[in-house]
């Protein structure tokens, strides 16, 4: 399997690319299925549009800006590449944290159920990802290392692992299966479902990031592998903590 390259069509001289595509596309279903599941959840669906308005732009910028901090030098000489979205480079861990401090701070100001509805998020944050990631696939990054596998995709004429679409069968899945956990009723507390993904997600994520070729690092250490192994930890002592008290 070989990308058919960044564009997907020309406007008027513009080059749509495929990233941008899968991304915006990667959007609109998350925030549509949060709005759907919405009502089931006893939530107004109006509010959450209101949130997903700052959401998705503030992820977007954060997921960029993170990109950037950890690719500095190339940045620090040129500016304005930093404004380049089309280009890619938009690290997942920036948006999520972005993402989700925003809609925290806007729950709050707001007196919304801050865990209610960050249960509604989970499954709709995996989706985006499930989606999202095929846009590495078209810029042919995000991938892994050398391989002979027959699923493997070709970059710059050698079969790699394409763990963009590890990561993107893995997110669909996550996604199904808190929604179906979700409606079997055996979610201990608000906010159970939410942990739940950001567990589920971050062990996905230590290991597939070990098949890269292009981590963000930290030292001689993979930044994603770092931080998931943290999320992992802080969730398993949030969830005991919970649960005892």
């Amino acid at each position: 399997m070989t990308s058919p390259g960044r564009i997907a069509f020309s406007v008027f001289g513009l080059d749509v690319m495929w990233y941008g595509i899968m991304i915006a596309s990667a959007m609109t279903a998350a925030v549509g299925l949060a709005a759907f599941r919405a009502p089931s959840h006893e939530l107004d669906r109006e509010r959450i549009l209101d949130l997903a308005l700052w959401i998705v732009p503030v992820g977007a910028i954060g997921a960029r800006l993170y990109y950037v901090l950890f690719h500095w030098q190339y940045y620090a000489v040129r500016p304005l590449e930093i404004l380049n979205f089309r280009s890619g480079g938009l690290a997942i861990h920036g948006g999520l944290i972005a993402g989700i401090a925003i809609g925290i701070v806007l729950a709050r100001r707001w007196k919304l159920d801050v865990p209610r509805h960050l249960d509604l998020a989970a499954p709709s944050i995996a989706l985006g990802q499930a989606i999202g990631r095929w846009g590495n696939f078209f810029n042919s990054e995000a991938h892994g290392r050398p391989t002979d596998v027959p699923w493997a995709v070709i970059v710059d004429g050698v079969a790699v692992h394409p763990t963009f679409l590890y990561e993107s069968i893995w997110c669909l899945f996550l996604c199904i299966a808190l929604i179906a956990y979700e409606r079997s009723g055996r979610k201990e507390f608000s906010g159970h479902i939410f942990l739940l993904y950001a567990a589920l997600y971050s062990v996905e994520r230590f290991f597939v990031e070990g098949l890269r070729t292009d981590s963000l690092m930290i030292g001689p250490l993979r930044q994603a592998q770092v931080l998931s192994a943290a999320v992992i930890a802080l969730c398993i002592v949030v969830y005991r903590y919970v649960v005892k008290r």
